[in-house]
């Protein structure tokens, strides 16, 4: 397997986890006593992607990622708007709860565009200036003190620009409240994606049969 095809397959993880999120992430469930979203599942392979693809390849091909992401995202947005928009056939009867639930869905998305580019934008900022100043050590602690911010600025822009004000009960304490208990959850899914994070930088690593990676260096722990 060559390392393009490598880095076209965590590409498509990376737009899947992202667009999941997007589209699945109106429905609530409960973890542990606490009401979440089903996308809290999908969205944390995002930071796993981008800080995988930033320690082998660099800052500059993790961006590019983000940027083919962000460009997918605004497509499905038009496409969504679009759909919601079209008038339905005589026989499709269940057109008002498709509007009711891809309508929500249009304002998460456009809640998780500003979100996602900018705690990415953070994300891959952080990660290469921790990764400088531990002259590319700790692999395991740069990928959580960056996630940890990137997070909590996801959630922070995301929770308020999607749900502040869609009725009465969703007020800046609340908000707040929900922002702290999706922090938390999102911080123990980094910790324990920390394994697979190493596996997945040691793949990236490992030269294909018809290239290799030019600046592949052991994995330090």
């Amino acid at each position: 397997m060559t390392q393009h095809f490598k880095l076209t397959i965590i590409s498509a993880i990376f737009i899947a986890g992202l667009l999941t999120a997007n589209l699945l992430g109106s429905k609530v469930t409960v973890l542990f006593g606490v009401a979440v979203s089903v996308g809290i599942f999908a969205y944390p392979l995002t930071f796993m992607m981008t800080d995988a693809v930033a320690e082998v390849y660099g800052k500059k091909k993790a961006k590019q990622l983000v940027w083919a992401a962000l460009i997918a995202q605004v497509l499905v947005l038009i496409l969504t708007y679009v759909a919601i928009k079209m008038p339905p056939a005589s026989r499709y009867a269940i057109n008002d709860q498709y509007v009711t639930v891809f309508s929500s869905s249009l304002r998460m998305m456009v809640a998780s565009l500003i979100a996602f580019i900018i705690s990415q934008t953070h994300d891959i900022w952080a990660f290469e200036f921790w990764k400088e100043k531990f002259g590319g050590r700790w692999l395991w602690l740069r990928n959580n003190a960056s996630t940890m911010v990137s997070q909590a600025i996801d959630t922070l822009l995301f929770m308020f620009i999607a749900f502040y004000g869609i009725n009465d009960k969703f007020t800046v304490r609340f908000i707040l409240h929900l922002c702290l208990s999706y922090w938390l959850f999102k911080m123990a899914f980094a910790i324990i994606d920390t394994p697979f994070v190493y596996l997945l930088v040691n793949w990236l690593r490992k030269p294909g049969k018809e290239d290799e990676v030019a600046d592949s260096q052991p994995l330090q722990i």
